[in-house]
């Protein structure tokens, strides 16, 4: 993992102050299903573009800080003070937006409420354009699908986010305590903007709780709205590098034990190797939820994988059947990248394979290394970490987020559950988490949970889902703030 700091965009919106006309809006379109674009959702699409031309990569942190740039520029546009905005920044090549605007308690007064933290990230993992179907920077609505990178993850949610502050603002609201945005700079990465703000600027985040943009969101079936997730767990991520050594030589002298071969058998072993099924207590009530909106098999495995100890056989065939299950069910361990030899015509001194492990809650990754070796079962490879793991205990789904979450989503899907999930990813949650804060998983965007492209080829969100998850959000942030 690359460790590159860039720019990091922290926003706390309260209500109050002088209204200020947003940037200019497009009319409001037919959306070709009977509906109008609200200007709202005009403005919310404008946005979104505008991230996701920013190529905001590790390697190129300008394009990260001219991200940040940008959210800002659209607040200010929005009625949000250039005077309330500082720039803080704990290196030099790391910039920090702080923009402030304090609520007030209902009948005036500083808030007594605690802040509520919301949660997304301005960097992306990198695209080529020549394995997308088209330019990958460029946000393209074809056939129902808004495509480009970071359409999922993440810069919907800063879209979101931003779009109903300035909502929020137009209307008059005045929220009952402080809603502070968090958009970090290098959540792909190495983290170190949120783990900087936790651990050295606590005094901008503190908050009761937090909502991450990141994570969660919505599951369709056949297309319908099925679950409504809310993460409250994630997955430790930690890296190996495997690598084989050898001589060398000519290659016009081929020898046996050619460090290619070596690796390319150890990656073979590692590729029929399972870990043990594990089912935490999170995993354990999102299939136990989740079964009673299932039918046949597939509904009795996941009350069979539910319980103590889970059934083998249930949770083969769930993983058998979706990448999804199999990676709530397992830690997963999977070659990524490789790298060997210096030239065409000389035998490979050095073969490495990267490899990424997602770690169980409650697993310790030291077991999970002692079981690599074990699987490669050559110790003249090396195995070695390329990163210190961190891990985090799950946030308990209280009675007040559940307040806040179960009625819009009743409001606007009917029927559809609230279902406590584990996040197969990590994200910048883990270090909030860690840091005393509990944080909730809530994109609010509904997808097929088995065609996900984020970090993938031709990366996309439905449009109708997107317009959906920006009106749960305004909802949503009302009804945490008083409103």
């Amino acid at each position: 993992m690359k460790s590159c700091l860039a720019s990091l965009l922290i926003v706390v919106f309260s209500g109050g102050g002088a209204h200020t006309e947003v940037s200019p809006v497009t009319a409001a379109v037919n959306l070709g299903d009977g509906t109008q674009q609200t200007d709202y959702e005009a403005l919310s699409k404008e946005i979104y573009a505008e991230l996701v031309t920013f190529r905001s990569i590790a390697d190129m942190p300008e394009n990260v800080k001219a991200a940040a740039e940008g959210v800002k520029q659209q607040l200010i546009n929005g009625g949000f003070p250039a005077g309330d905005i500082q720039i803080v920044s704990p290196h030099p090549e790391l910039g920090s937006v702080v923009a402030r605007f304090r609520g007030q308690a209902r009948g005036g007064g500083p808030p007594t409420k605690q802040p509520v933290m919301l949660m997304a990230h301005l960097d992306v993992v990198d695209a080529l354009r020549s394995d997308w179907e088209f330019e990958p920077f460029e946000l393209r609505e074809i056939d129902g699908y808004f495509y480009g990178r970071g359409t999922d993850d993440n810069k919907a949610g800063i879209a979101h986010i931003v779009t109903n502050f300035i909502r929020l603002r137009d209307e008059g609201y005045v929220p009952d305590r402080d809603l502070v945005a968090v958009f970090t700079a290098d959540e792909e990465t190495s983290s170190d903007s949120i783990k900087y703000l936790v651990r050295e600027r606590r005094d901008l985040v503190d908050s009761v709780f937090a909502i991450n943009s990141d994570a969660g969101g919505g599951e369709l079936f056949e297309g319908v709205p099925n679950i409504f997730n809310v993460q409250a767990a994630e997955k430790i991520y930690v890296t190996f590098h495997i690598t084989a050594t050898n001589p060398g030589g000519h290659s016009s002298r081929p020898r046996p034990d050619n460090a290619i071969y070596e690796l390319t058998m150890a990656l073979a072993r590692l590729s029929e190797f399972t870990f043990p099924v594990d089912v935490g207590e999170v995993a354990g009530l999102y299939f136990e939820r989740s079964s009673y909106f299932m039918d046949g098999l597939p509904a009795v495995d996941m009350r069979a994988v539910a319980k103590q100890p889970p059934d083998e056989a249930a949770a083969a065939r769930l993983s058998s059947g979706s990448p999804y299950y199999n990676a709530i069910l397992h830690t997963t361990c999977v070659a990524t990248r490789l790298e060997a030899g210096h030239a065409d015509n000389a035998l490979p001194q050095t073969a490495q394979a990267t490899v990424n492990c997602r770690v169980l809650p409650g697993q310790n990754p030291d077991d999970v290394e002692a079981i690599l070796r074990e699987v490669i079962g050559n110790e003249q490879i090396e195995v070695a970490r390329a990163n210190a793991p961190t891990g985090s205990d799950p946030s308990p789904l209280t009675e007040e987020i559940m307040n806040v979450l179960e009625p819009i989503v009743e409001e606007m899907w009917p029927g559809v559950p609230v279902i406590p999930t584990m996040s197969t990813g990590a994200t910048d949650g883990n270090y909030v988490r860690n840091a005393g804060i509990p944080v909730y998983g809530v994109s609010a965007i509904f997808s097929d949970p088995d065609d996900s492209r984020a970090h993938g080829k031709d990366e996309r969100v439905g449009v109708k889902e997107y317009y959906s998850a920006q009106e749960f959000w305004y909802r949503m942030l009302k009804r945490l703030s008083g409103g």
